[in-house]
């Protein structure tokens, strides 16, 4: 019998154990090891069944047990003491209170998904997982950062396998009474309540606030009385729906989280946002929110935009076009011909996403390409990432060299309190003497010996092996009612066998399926009975995906054959407590993607805080930070002649590196049972990544390179009445409507012997026609470096040149005469050509407003 309505009832704490409610209701818990011991205590049994959820813990324990803590004075002083702990965590200086009055005192931090914990299932994969490292780093730095997300009352979706491997999905609807989460209300106790104006009625949203750590998460949800039917929807499921059911989402988190925020912020006194960071091009209508704000406050629609994209930054996550959100133009138009953005008109927000350059759709409006237009400050998410992002987006600015386009990159990292195991850290604060494993000595092998590296790690794997035959019993028990798991379950896996792990969403560029490229030579290695091989597998294909479902179908079919089961898992529903057992007990992480179609790779990363060792293509991270010791790096087949013959020679390649060089060294031991050269590497991985794969490291970096220059630049624009945003708005259209005339007359160049040498001086002097500009608009550069064929130059070194001092008083309409010099520093070709660039203090880059004039 089903019910017609679901809700969770909370426990009533002894007033003794009211602590227990407060440090639930944060989410630090889900980091904070002391913490969890706490709940744990309560009932070990019940902690594991309700999966580590400290309120779903309150609210199945009896309340006898309750009683009996609140009489154990112990339970109870350790309880204050935790709740105590918390509370100075929340409200003592941290890092970032060191920074000084240059720190905006508030940046609002926006992503369509956020993976925080198991018990709040928000999240796909790694956007979700990124941005929940993002907050609980921000966290612990003393970040004042505020998350803006949406509530999806499904999350994502429920994996289960049918026995033919074909993945099925379910939406188990979510209770966020039961969930750490409260309503943010009015002084009255009403619910805050946001209103987007649609074209036919008016969308409502309630917020509910989450609290991780000292940073606040703010979720809009839409399954609310206030809205028809099938407005309660919007919030229906996270990447759910069409593209008008997207649009619907991502107006919501944009202009409605900008909204929330605003309210949040009148409501607790905090600071106003300073900065506002989009994580991805699905929040991007922040933007045009704050810019109808700042019209309402009397600026012009170009002079707000200055502002905004001052205070933005926007970081795309995605290698590939066809990862981009895109929407039809026209109903695009629709949702802003309408009073959703009052002093914004829907051509000028068309014109924000158009893709109107070279290769570009004109029928589309493309989110990214919005996001960069509205983001001064602008990153990929590791340093290839960066490369391949202003190769992608460099029709946005046509005449620059795409190492010009003005997209910077900071690597990823993740969260080391989350991902590390408690058996490692445990091991890091008893040799030492710190459990923060990102600072620990791990080189010190006189306080950590090998064989205490190989015993955590041996610990680590049989932790693994255990949680995967729960796992698949489990599974296989919700699909066989009644039935009881057949007796081979049990013997899944063999606790000391080289475990490789895979786990990751399932679209195609992953290639989950590369390690079943020659079946025989895999069964081999899987069944050596000197150095045998298991896999342990995970991941989830997007519902509408086929193809990925596919690939799972036909590696879980491989997986289930009698003699290869014991060796190979899938493990149905990867989620974040999976992957908290799984990337400490891989001894090997393996991923393959399409290089360069992976733009960071952060499973690999929390396998090595473990002292995992990677085996990946050179992509992502992994092309940064491989070295030679820390893993292995499978060749790229780059120059095939198609997919096909790339496939089955990066397979080849993954083959003979597991074969040859992964599997021996594993079971090469001393006669202690060690592998010494293989606890070297561990050791070495740990001691030369834990830091730099931080997320403690990554926001640093967000804080010091984007979130403190954003802040600068926002308030030098918005000073005295924000006269420099009126200024830079005017001067952009005095340059866009000048630069038709605006070209390189004539360049004359001498200095140089017949046969020019290293160290020669080349004097160029070239005629400028300003178009009505000032000299002080522009820079003329002299420009050189490398001559291949076609003419095309590389390497390219810049010589601003100066005007004559005899021409600023001149005739504007007369050509400007410009000099300078460079020395030749490199023998081979050389080629030089002499360009203009529209400049300003106020720009970042003079490839900004892609504008430039080239001698021809």
């Amino acid at each position: 019998m089903k019910a017609i309505r679901r809700f969770t009832v909370r426990a009533v704490l002894p007033e003794n154990l009211s602590a227990l409610e407060e440090i639930a209701g944060n989410l630090r818990w889900s980091w904070h090891e002391p913490t969890k011991e706490l709940f744990a205590r309560i009932s070990p049994e019940l902690w594991q069944q309700v999966e580590h959820d400290p309120i779903a813990l309150l609210g199945s324990v009896d309340p006898a047990r309750l009683a009996e803590l609140a009489g154990d004075q112990g339970y109870v002083d350790w309880a204050t003491h935790i709740r105590d702990d918390l509370r100075a965590y929340i409200h003592d200086p941290r890092w970032y209170q060191s920074l000084g009055a240059d720190a905006p005192a508030s940046i609002a931090y926006f992503s369509p998904e956020f993976g925080i914990a198991a018990a709040l299932p928000q999240y796909s994969g790694g956007l979700g997982i990124l941005a929940g490292d993002h907050l609980k780093a921000a966290s612990d730095l003393g970040v004042p950062l505020v998350g803006v997300g949406l509530f999806y009352r499904s999350g994502y979706f429920s994996q289960a396998i049918t026995p033919d491997g074909w993945q099925l999905e379910s939406y188990p609807v979510l209770d966020p009474d039961g969930l750490p989460l409260s309503v943010l209300r009015n002084p009255d106790g009403t619910p805050v309540q946001i209103t987007l104006a649609l074209p036919d009625g008016v969308l409502h949203a309630r917020v509910w606030q989450a609290a991780v750590g000292r940073v606040r998460l703010l979720l809009l949800d839409t399954d609310i009385p206030e809205n028809e039917e099938r407005l309660r929807s919007v919030t229906d499921r996270l990447y759910g729906g069409g593209g008008e059911h997207r649009l619907l989402q991502e107006l919501l988190l944009g202009i409605g989280g900008v909204r929330a925020v605003k309210a949040w912020t009148e409501l607790t006194g905090a600071p106003q946002a300073e900065v506002f960071h989009t994580n991805e091009g699905h929040a991007g209508f922040l933007g045009l929110e704050r810019i109808s704000d700042l019209i309402g406050d009397g600026l012009t629609f170009d002079e707000a935009l200055q502002i905004v994209r001052a205070g933005t930054v926007f970081t795309t996550h995605t290698p590939v076009p066809a990862g981009i959100d895109r929407f039809d133009r026209p109903l695009v138009q629709r949702y802003f011909s309408t009073s959703l953005l009052p002093g914004v008109e829907p051509d000028q927000v068309l014109a924000l996403g158009a893709e109107d350059y070279p290769g570009g759709s004109p029928d589309v409006f493309n989110m990214a390409v919005m996001g960069l237009r509205l983001g001064q400050h602008a990153n990929g998410v590791s340093r290839l990432h960066g490369e391949v992002s202003r190769q992608m987006f460099g029709g946005l600015y046509p005449g620059f060299d795409s190492n010009q386009v003005p997209i910077d990159s900071v690597t990823n990292g993740v969260h080391a309190p989350t991902w590390t195991d408690p058996m490692l850290r445990a091991l890091a604060l008893e040799r030492l003497g710190t459990d923060d494993t990102t600072h620990a000595d791990w080189g010190n092998a006189g306080a950590v010996s090998d064989l205490d590296l190989w015993g955590v790690r041996n610990r680590m794997r049989e932790q693994l092996v255990r949680d995967a035959r729960r796992r698949l019993q489990a599974a296989w028990e919700e699909q066989n009612p009644g039935g009881i798991a057949p007796a081979w379950m049990s013997d899944l896996l063999d606790p000391n066998v080289l475990t490789i792990g895979f786990a990751r969403r399932v679209p195609t560029y992953k290639r989950l399926t590369l390690m079943l490229h020659d079946p025989e030579r895999l069964r081999n290695i899987l069944l050596n009975p000197e150095r045998p091989v298991q896999f342990v597998i995970a991941g989830k294909s997007h519902p509408a995906d086929d193809e990925g479902k596919r690939l799972i179908q036909k590696l879980v079919q491989f997986a289930s054959e009698p003699e290869i089961r014991s060796r190979m898992v899938f493990l149905p529903d990867y989620d974040i407590g999976m992957a908290q057992l799984l990337y400490p007990g891989t001894d090997v992480w393996l991923n393959n993607p399409l290089r360069p179609l992976e733009a960071c790779g952060t499973s690999g990363m929390k396998a090595a805080l473990n002292g995992a060792l990677n085996l990946s293509i050179l992509d992502g991270w992994w092309n940064e930070f491989y070295d030679g010791e820390n893993g292995w790096a499978i060749p790229s087949a780059d120059a095939a002649g198609d997919g096909a013959e790339r496939d089955a020679l990066e397979a080849e390649a993954m083959y003979d590196l597991i074969e040859h060089q992964i599997a021996p060294r594993f079971y090469d031991r001393d006669a202690d049972g060690v592998p010494a050269a293989w606890v070297g590497q561990i050791r070495h991985t740990l001691a030369t990544l834990s830091s730099p794969l931080s997320a403690e490291r990554m926001v640093r970096e967000y804080v010091e390179r984007l979130y403190v220059p954003a802040a600068g630049y926002e308030k030098r624009l918005t000073a005295d009445d924000c006269l420099k945003a009126r200024e830079l708005a005017a001067w952009k259209g005095r340059v866009r409507a000048a630069w038709p005339g605006v070209n390189v007359a004539h360049v004359d160049a001498g200095g140089l012997d017949a046969v020019p040498q290293v160290g020669d001086e080349l004097h160029v002097r070239a005629l400028v026609h300003l178009g009505g500009l000032k000299p002080e608009d522009v820079q003329v550069q002299l420009v050189a470096g490398r001559s291949r064929d076609g003419d095309e130059l590389v390497d390219l070194h810049f010589e601003p040149l100066t005007v004559d001092s005899g021409i600023p008083g001149a005739d504007p309409s007369v050509a400007h005469e410009f000099t300078g010099a460079m020395r030749l520093t490199w023998a081979g070709s050389f080629g030089y050509t002499v360009r203009v660039v529209p400049v300003n203090d106020l720009l970042l880059s003079p490839a900004e407003l892609g504008l430039v004039a080239v001698a021809g």
